[in-house]
Formats: C-alpha cells, structure tokens, sequence
C-alpha cells in the first residue's frame, strides 16, 4: 500500500519543521545572528552550552550586546555568573549604563553585590541622581511646659552608592528623624518656641549626622506642619490628684474600718463586763443568807444595810433632774 504524494510531502514537512524547532532550541541561530550584526562575538557552541547549563541564553546575550553598545566592556563571563547566582543581568547592565551616563563611578562587581543584596540598584542610581523625599508620621512629642507638638517632617535623601550594602534603609532614617524631633520638642521650655520657629527641629536634627550607616545621605530636613496637641501637664496632674484622692479615701476606710472594730471590741467588753457584774450581784444574796446562817451578819446588820441603800437610792433619784419639767417648759 502506497501513500498519497500529498500526504507524503505533508509528512515530511511536519517532521523537517520539527527537527528545526528542536535544532533551533538547542542552537539559537537568530540570537547568535543578532550578536554578530551588533559586533558581539558569541560563539555557537558557547550558546549551547548555556543551554545545557540551563541559561536562557537571551538573558545573557541581550544585556551584553546593550553594554558592548555602551561601551561598558563587559564580558560574557561575568554575566552569566551573576545570573547563574540569581541575580538580575538585565537590571545590573541598565545601572551600569545609567551610572556612566550621570557620570557616577560604579562598577560590575558592586553593582551585582547591590543587586543580590536585594536592593534595586538601578533604582539606587536614579536616587543618586534624582534626590527623593520620604515623608515621616506625625511625631508627637511634649515640651517642657506640658504641652503636646505634633510634627510631620520630610526628608530628603540622596542614595549613597557606597553604603548601600549592608547600610541601613529608609525606617532607619524615619526613625532617627523621629528621635531628633521628640528631643529637640523635649528640650524646648515651652510649646510656643517649637511654633515660633520650627526650623530650630531642621537644625538640631540635622546636626546629629542621622545619615551615618545608612545607604542614604540626608540633603535636608524640611518641617511639613505642626500642630499643637492635649496638654499633657494637666492630664498628668488630674491623673496624680485623681489617684492621690484615691488613696486617701482607701487609707480613710481603713481608719473607718479600724474604728468600727475598736468600737464593736469595747461593746463586746462592756458586755462581758455587765455579764460579770450580774453575776456578782447575783452571789450576794447568797453570801448574805450563808453569813446570817453562820451568824457572821447580824438582823441589825442586815436592816442597816438595807437602810443605808434606800438612802443611797433617794440620793440618786434627788440627784437627777426633773425631766417632766423640762418637757412641760
């Protein structure tokens, strides 16, 4: 059984387009072409084996034809070790290229350790160039007088390209900034002299060369607004007085309190006392009856007795006053 002729040359125009795809992943013609017509000398073997070592070649290719343009002198080499290290090549080469062009001093080496890093280092550069203004939080801070200032700063920086590995980043100037407002506000004697001049906070702040250890280099310190805020002085003394007023209401209850039982101790005593009188009482009609039993207490004896508590008893009734009269009046 025959095929068609049709169907043959189909065929082999399926399997031919095939085999060029395959032959053109492994051995990228058009890129080597685009390297020579730019005067980059790559050679095809050198592209096949990034794709063995699993470079995508126009990673590598492209960057280096942009530097050879540039007339940076980069080579293929270098490239593709800071790719193979994870870095950005392509990102790398447009530092480079914006460095020369501003004429900053950068080279290959720094830039790539910029760029693993984790900093954006064409982003540095355009910072170095073009200065940026980070805007900080309102910073409240109390002067001596008590009164709350409310400051909001903007600070402007220039990307420092030779501290921007292992430099500190924008928090760090945010807070620094923060610090050198709530101290020079604290050191104020009062709350009018921030208002009146608020270009003093620019100047101590500036003075405390905020910038060192950062990746950044501070051109000025500009204060946005400020405003005043609580006065913090006599929320604290109400609080004082509040809580001073409150201990001495619980140091007066405990008096109160020690007082009721001192008073409820005495009751207790004076009841046990009456309990021992009438108890005493209660004996000494018996102590009688046993002394006139015994003849140790005569009948006379026992009348004057009796005699001289009825006197006793007249006495005391003359004694008091006469309370009837006193209501009749």
């Amino acid at each position: 059984m025959t095929l068609d002729p049709i169907v043959s040359i189909l065929i082999i125009v399926v399997l031919a387009v095939i085999a060029l795809s395959v032959f053109l992943s492994f051995f990228p013609i058009m890129l080597w072409i685009s390297a020579l017509a730019s005067g980059v000398r790559v050679g095809i073997i050198t592209l096949v084996a990034m794709r063995l070592r699993r470079v995508v070649p126009s990673r590598i290719v492209n960057p280096l034809i942009k530097a050879s343009k540039a007339g940076l002198g980069l080579t293929i080499n270098q490239l593709e070790s800071h790719f193979l290290a994870g870095g950005n090549v392509d990102r790398v080469v447009n530092a480079l290229i914006a460095a020369q062009r501003a004429n900053i001093e950068l080279v290959f080496e720094r830039a790539a350790a910029i760029d693993l890093a984790g900093r954006d280092v064409l982003q540095a550069v355009q910072m170095s160039v073009n200065p940026r203004v980070i805007e900080t939080p309102i910073v409240a801070a109390v002067a001596k007088d008590g009164i709350e200032v409310k400051v909001k700063a903007r600070v402007t920086v220039r990307a420092n390209i030779e501290r921007l590995v292992g430099g500190a980043g924008e928090e760090t100037i945010i807070a620094r900034v923060g610090e050198g407002i709530v101290t020079t506000v604290g050191s104020s004697n009062s709350h009018k002299d921030v208002l009146e001049n608020p270009d003093m906070i620019s100047r101590t702040v500036l003075g405390k060369g905020l910038d060192a250890g950062t990746a950044f280099e501070i051109l000025s310190i500009d204060i946005a607004d400020v405003d005043v805020g609580k006065n913090i002085g006599a929320h604290l003394q109400t609080e004082q007085a509040e809580a001073d007023k409150r201990i001495a209401q619980a140091k007066a209850e405990e008096r109160r309190a020690m007082a009721v039982a001192q008073e409820q101790e005495m009751k207790a005593r004076v009841v046990e006392m009456r309990a021992r009188v009438v108890e005493s009482e209660s004996q000494v009609p018996l102590a009688m009856a046993d002394a006139l039993k015994n003849g140790k207490l005569g009948v006379l004896d026992y009348m004057n007795l009796k005699n001289i508590e009825a006197d006793t008893q007249m006495r005391g009734s003359i004694g008091k006053p006469d309370t009837t009269a006193t209501d009749k009046e």
